[in-house]
């Protein structure tokens, strides 16, 4: 067996390797198991970075270096009849960021391995066991044993399976048609999506001179390992956006389903899940990338602070605060699919919609599942408990730190740090945007968790939050 680790983190695709980065940073020593062979592809289904992923990714200095990857998307027309403005977003980044998962992918790999992250490749899970001391997970590389296990290994997960772990649910959608392909007539807007009768579609440019086409036929449902030629695609995109672009040149072309599903806990004595392997749903909105990295971005902190003594109850807040976060996703990325299944045009726009977009049949309506998807992970909702209990002021995951200009823009990327007390050696005091006569403390994932001006209840409040001063890091 290998020498042990603090943290295992399965999987190196954008969930843990944000993860396995965060836990790095922090002092905790990682090892992340990944059955692939090390190569990053460049198939890959995420291409929309949404606002408040990219603001994560700002906490650890990585939005930046993106941004020029990719294409900011800040309206998006859909049905040709609804139009949403992701311009309006209380963000640094008010816009869809259109870039390929395997560009997160790679600065997130960048970031892992300069924080000291030990990556075991071609390292598939055959089995784990815990016990009150930690976890052993056998691989094809051998056995490997932590403190605790973070299961990032996707919709087939090994480490859920291995846990005996139910993850229940349906599928959505069937012979959903995916290709990437180059285009002789580019599309005017970045996004471009439409339903039309029985056939549905949208196209999207990877940036990379490639684009990323989505089609469904209601008339052709076939099993998912039927062949799929280019011109099938061709003609159904036709019918549904008037045009097929001249596509030409496949990289990819594949058929899949789409499922909803979620596990029911994602917490298991010592083992997370996150990511695909904790929730999937239909890729409308774009969603799942984004929340699979807000669920690391949410776990990475708790465990680093119980590995320093925090109490276990603050490991129990990951599922409070992110199992309802992944419902809320699955429903609403399910309402935009079911808004496309609709087969009548004039009954497709908005009419199960949630108000959030601006729609000619309902002028009163404001937002939708796809602006909702950009911002909507941005904070957990509000029936979401306390990260502990607490005798001082609760926290609140509820509110989200607002926008503050300059380098010190979050906790992750202090100006001028230095201690706010001797006790507290945890806290880095950030001069605020503006003079104010309260303290705010913001959590490192962006969440503010107090606030108030008496230091003894700050105080209070850390002990309980992460536990006594004397056992802090």
């Amino acid at each position: 067996m290998d020498d042990m680790s603090e943290v295992i983190v399965v999987g190196a695709g954008p969930t843990g390797l944000l993860l396995a980065g965060d836990l790095a940073e922090s002092g905790v020593a990682v090892t992340v198991l990944e059955r692939r062979d090390g190569t990053v592809s460049n198939l890959s289904r995420a291409f929309g970075v949404h606002a408040r992923t990219l603001e994560q990714l700002d906490a650890r200095g990585l939005a930046d270096r993106l941004v020029p990857m990719g294409a900011a998307l800040r309206t998006v027309r859909l049905f040709e009849r609804v139009e949403v403005d992701l311009g309006e977003l209380p963000s640094r980044f008010p816009f869809l960021l259109i870039t390929p998962q395997y560009n997160v992918e790679r600065l997130l790999l960048e970031r892992a391995v300069a924080a000291g992250v030990e990556i075991v490749y071609d390292a598939g899970v055959r089995g784990l066991a815990q016990d009150d001391g930690g976890v052993t997970v056998s691989t094809t590389a051998g056995q490997f044993r932590a403190s605790y296990v973070a299961g990032c290994d996707g919709y087939r997960s090994a480490v859920r399976q291995a846990l005996g772990q139910p993850f229940p649910g349906k599928a959505v959608l069937t012979s959903i048609m995916l290709a990437d392909v180059q285009v002789a007539r580019p599309p005017a807007g970045l996004l471009t999506v439409n339903g039309v009768g029985d056939a549905f579609a949208f196209i999207a440019p990877f940036g990379d001179g490639y684009y990323r086409v989505f089609a469904w036929d209601r008339r052709h449902v076939v099993a998912d390992d039927a062949p799929l030629g280019l011109e099938e695609v061709r003609e159904v995109t036709r019918r549904a956006l008037g045009d097929d672009y001249g596509m030409s040149r496949p990289r990819w072309l594949s058929r899949f389903h789409s499922d909803e599903r979620q596990v029911p806990h994602y917490r298991i004595g010592r083992v997370f899940l996150a990511g695909d392997a904790a929730h999937v749903h239909s890729p409308a909105g774009g969603q799942g990338m984004n929340t699979g990295l807000q669920d690391a971005a949410n776990l990475s902190w708790k465990l680093a602070a119980a590995l320093r003594g925090a109490p276990d109850a603050l490991l129990d807040s990951y599922h409070d605060e992110r199992h309802p976060i992944g419902r809320s996703v699955l429903r609403s990325s399910g309402a935009l699919i079911r808004a496309a299944m609709i087969e009548s045009a004039a009954g497709r726009p908005c009419a199960a919609w949630p108000p959030a977009a601006r729609c000619p049949s309902r002028p009163s309506a404001r937002r939708s599942p796809a602006s909702s998807a950009a911002s909507a992970t941005t904070t957990p909702p509000r029936t979401a408990p306390p990260t502990v209990p607490a005798p001082a002021p609760p926290t609140s995951p509820d509110r989200r730190r607002p926008p503050v200009p300059g380098p010190a823009r979050t906790p992750l990327r202090p100006d001028r740090p230095h201690p706010l007390t001797h006790r507290h050696d945890q806290v880095l005091q950030v001069e605020p945007a503006t003079p104010a006569d309260t303290l705010t403390l913001v959590r490192p994932d962006g969440y503010i968790a107090w606030t108030g001006t008496d230091t003894e209840d700050l105080d209070r409040f850390l002990t309980t939050l992460v536990g006594p001063a004397a056992t802090r890091r």
